[in-house]
C-alpha cells in the first residue's frame, strides 16, 4: 500500500478547560477522532472541531467511550452486552446530531481509552459495539486496532472498515498496546516515532517490546493529541511518511 491516513483525537475538553492544540493538529492530520461527551468533548466543542476539521479537509469520526470524564475514559468498566450498545448508539447519536446541525459528516467511529483497549481482547463487547454502529450508521466505517477482535467483529458484520496503528505506543507480542502504568507504554521522540511507523506501514510488521515481529496490514496511524510532543511528533510522522513515498488520504479515500 502506498497510502496512508493519519489520525488523532480531538475536542477533548470540556467548557472553558481545553486538551491538546486541535487547530494546530488540523492542518496536518487528514482525520479527526471527536470526543462524543462521556469521556471528555461537549456539544460546544464537538460543532466548533467539527466545522473546523471540515473547513480543513479532514475526515470526521466520532470517538466514543466509557460515561468517565473524571478517570477521561481509561478505567475499565463491567458492562451488560445491552448497556454498551445503548453507550455507543447515545454517542454515535450524539455526534451525528452535532454534525447534522453543522452541515458535516461523520464518515468513520473509533472506540477511545479502556472500551478500546477491552474490545481489542473481548469477541463480544466488540460483537456489542459493532450492533450498536449497524443500527445506527450502518455504512460508517470503524477505525480498528490491528490484530484486534474489533476489527475482526466488524468485518464479520459487514461494516466498513480501517485497520489502525499507534505511532507513539509499544505493543505487546500478542499485538495488545502496552498498558499505560508501564514505563515503556509511550514512544516519546518523534524520531523514533516515524521509524515505528515505517516499519508497520513500509515492511508491513509491527516491533514488539520483546523484539518479535507481527505481520500487520495498516491503513492509519494514530497520534495522541494530547501529548506535549503531539504536533512535533504528527508533522515529523506526515512528512517522513510522505518522503518515502506514501501518500496522505482521508479515511474515505483510503477505503474506497
Amino acid at each position: 500500500m502506498t497510502d496512508f491516513n493519519l489520525n488523532a483525537d480531538m475536542a477533548e475538553g470540556y467548557g472553558p478547560w481545553r486538551m491538546g492544540d486541535d487547530d494546530g493538529l488540523l492542518q496536518i492530520i487528514s482525520s479527526a477522532n471527536i470526543a462524543c461527551g462521556f469521556h471528555a468533548g461537549d456539544y460546544q466543542i464537538m460543532g466548533s472541531v467539527m466545522k473546523s476539521a471540515d473547513s480543513h479537509g479532514v475526515s470526521i469520526g466520532a470517538h466514543p467511550s466509557f460515561y468517565d470524564l473524571h478517570g477521561f475514559g481509561r478505567r475499565q468498566m463491567s458492562l451488560s452486552d445491552a448497556e454498551i450498545e445503548r453507550l455507543i448508539a447515545y454517542q454515535l447519536g450524539a455526534s451525528l446530531g452535532v454534525a447534522a446541525a453543522e452541515q458535516v459528516r461523520v464518515t468513520h467511529i473509533k472506540p477511545h481509552g479502556a472500551i478500546n483497549n477491552m474490545a481489542c481482547a473481548d469477541a463480544s463487547l466488540s460483537a456489542a459495539i459493532v450492533r450498536a454502529v449497524k443500527a445506527v450508521a450502518p455504512d460508517i466505517i470503524m477505525l480498528a486496532p490491528v490484530l484486534s477482535e474489533l476489527l475482526a467483529e466488524s468485518e464479520k458484520a459487514g461494516l466498513p472498515v480501517a485497520a489502525e496503528v499507534f505511532a507513539d505506543r509499544a505493543y505487546m507480542p500478542d499485538g495488545q498496546l502496552v498498558s499505560r502504568s508501564r514505563p515503556d507504554a509511550m514512544i516519546h521522540d518523534p524520531e523514533d516515532s516515524l521509524r515505528h511507523c515505517l516499519r508497520m506501514f513500509g515492511d508491513g510488521e509491527i516491533q514488539a517490546v520483546d523484539g518479535g515481529r507481527l505481520k500487520v496490514a495498516a491503513q492509519s496511524v494514530c497520534v495522541h493529541g494530547d501529548g506535549p510532543a503531539a504536533l512535533v511528533t504528527a508533522r515529523h510522522i506526515k512528512k517522513g511518511l510522505q518522503a518515502a513515498g506514501f501518500q496522505i488520504k482521508t479515511l474515505p479515500q483510503m477505503i474506497s
